[in-house]
C-alpha cells in the first residue's frame, strides 16, 4: 500500500495539479477524470488508471475502489487537505484518476448502419462540449466528431461536464475537411444549422445515415459545412430571443432524428 500523502507540494500531486494545462496534457500523455461515476465509465470503455488518488479516510471509497480495480496497487491515499487542492469538487467525488491519453483519431471510429452522427465545429467553451456529449449519449448517437475545436477534449472541465458522457459515445477531433471527406466516403448526408436558406428540422429524413453539424453559438459553422450538407436546417423560434443554447438545440434536432427512426 502507498504511504498516505500529506502535502500538496509531494511531485506526485504536483505533477497532477499540471495537467490542468492542455500542454501538460501532451507532455505526460495524461489526463484527469474526477468521481468515481465518471472513473468506472471510462474503465468501462477499455481505459485503466495509472494512478488513483483517493481520501485516506474514507473506508467506503476505498472499498468501491478495491472492488473496482484490477490492479490496486495505483491506489494512492491522501489527506483530506491535498484531496480538496486536487479535485474541483473536493470530497464528495471521492476520487481522482489519472489516465493515458485516448486515440481520437477518425480511423478509431467504427460505425454501424444508417448511423446518427453529432459533428462539433469550433466550440469554444468546456461546458457546452460536455453538456453536447451528455446529449448524444442521452440520444444513441453513434459517433461524435469535434473538428477544429478550440478547446481540448480531455480538459478537466469537459471531463466533469460530460459526467461521464466523454467514454461512452466512440469521440474523434479532425479537421472540418477530413471530416467532410471522413462522412462522404461513409455514405452519410450531412445535416448543417444555418440561418440562412434553411429549411424546418422536422422536415429533413433523419432515417438513413445522417450527421447533424452545429456550430459555435456566436457564429454559426464555417461555409465548408454548409456547402458539403445535404440540407441546411433550422429550428424555428417564436419568442423575442432568437437563440438557443448549443447543445440545447443539438438535443431537438437528434431527438426528432431518434422519433424518427423509432416510428419506421
Amino acid at each position: 500500500m502507498h504511504p498516505v500523502i500529506s502535502s500538496a507540494q509531494n511531485p506526485k500531486v504536483k505533477q497532477v495539479l499540471a495537467l490542468d494545462k492542455a500542454r501538460e496534457r501532451k507532455k505526460q500523455k495524461r489526463f484527469v477524470v474526477e468521481g468515481l461515476r465518471e472513473m468506472s465509465h471510462a474503465m468501462k470503455a477499455g481505459l485503466q488508471p495509472v494512478q488513483v488518488f483517493y481520501p485516506a479516510q474514507d473506508g467506503e471509497c476505498l472499498r468501491h475502489l478495491t472492488a473496482l480495480l484490477s490492479d490496486v496497487s495505483v491506489l494512492i491515499p491522501v489527506e483530506n487537505a491535498v484531496f480538496e487542492k486536487l479535485t474541483y469538487r473536493g470530497l464528495p467525488a471521492q476520487a481522482l484518476a489519472v489516465f493515458p491519453l485516448q486515440n481520437h483519431a477518425l480511423a478509431a471510429i467504427h460505425l454501424p448502419a444508417n448511423p446518427l452522427v453529432l459533428v462539433v465545429e469550433a466550440i469554444e467553451k468546456p461546458g457546452n462540449l460536455g453538456a453536447l456529449l451528455r446529449t448524444a449519449d442521452a440520444a444513441g448517437v453513434h459517433a461524435v466528431l469535434v473538428c477544429d475545436p478550440n478547446v481540448d477534449v480531455l480538459n478537466p472541465n469537459v471531463v466533469r461536464s460530460s459526467v461521464g458522457a466523454l467514454f461512452t459515445v466512440p469521440l474523434a477531433v479532425a479537421g472540418t475537411e477530413e471530416a467532410i471527406a471522413w462522412l462522404k466516403a461513409q455514405h452519410i448526408a450531412i445535416y448543417t444549422t444555418h440561418l440562412e436558406a434553411a429549411r424546418p428540422y422536422y422536415h429533413a429524413d433523419f432515417k438513413s445515415g445522417a450527421a447533424l453539424v452545429v456550430g459555435t453559438e456566436a457564429t454559426g459553422v464555417s461555409q465548408a459545412w454548409v456547402e458539403a450538407a445535404e440540407a441546411n436546417i433550422i429550428i424555428p423560434m417564436y419568442g423575442t430571443i432568437d437563440s438557443l443554447n448549443v447543445s440545447n438545440a443539438a438535443a431537438i434536432v437528434l431527438f426528432e432524428a431518434v422519433r424518427q427512426r423509432k416510428s419506421g
